[in-house]
């Protein structure tokens, strides 16, 4: 089985590309979902989080989002800290879940995966890039956010030219040049 992971920026259409992958019959493991079942349903993650955090991290046991991006944000160590909790957790989740497949390829759609190292995992990776115009508009009109706002999610991450010299494949999706061509191109690279 090849294990392939998808990312891209914020706003770059990595989950459009996923949707395009599930509807051509490929399972898709999306991380970030995954994280956030694990914060709230995984006992060991939870007690390690209220260990790191306080007490305050969870109210009526629900992951309280404001105060631990409150401490996190504006403290680098407890940001890795928390990182080295959930993300092996997701890992091992992907991993079960993998396990579980009859296709002889999966995808792991994943924010953050070059900047964890955890591109190192797959047998290959595929970069989505936009022009950060389109990038804009798309975040914009999902989260209903000021541009100033999507501006700041954007720089808040990895230049895409940082992530193009890790990545195995990059799609561009500037809606320009056709996305199926090139996912179906990828493919028959992948069934080789």
């Amino acid at each position: 089985m090849k294990k392939i992971a998808i990312t891209g920026g914020i706003g770059s259409g990595k989950s459009t590309v996923c949707k395009v992958f599930e509807q051509l019959g490929f399972p898709v493991f999306y991380s970030d979902v995954e994280a956030k079942n694990i914060l709230t349903e995984n006992e060991l993650v939870k007690s390690q989080i209220i260990n790191l955090l306080g007490e305050e991290a969870y109210q009526n046991n629900e992951l309280n989002r404001t105060y631990i991006s409150g401490k996190i944000f504006n403290d680098i160590s407890l940001k890795e800290k928390m990182n080295s909790i959930v993300h092996p957790a997701v890992r091992l989740a992907f991993e079960n879940w993998a396990t579980t497949q009859k296709s002889k390829i999966v995808f792991n759609e994943a924010a953050i995966l070059f900047e964890t190292g955890a591109y190192k995992n797959f047998d290959s990776t595929i970069l989505v890039t936009s022009p950060e115009s389109l990038k804009i508009k798309r975040i914009i009109a999902r989260d209903n956010c000021t541009e100033q706002e999507a501006i700041l999610r954007i720089k808040n991450q990895w230049a895409d030219e940082d992530k193009i010299k890790l990545a195995d494949f990059v799609l561009n999706n500037d809606e320009s040049e056709p996305l199926l061509q090139q996912i179906s191109d990828l493919i028959s690279k992948f069934s080789n």
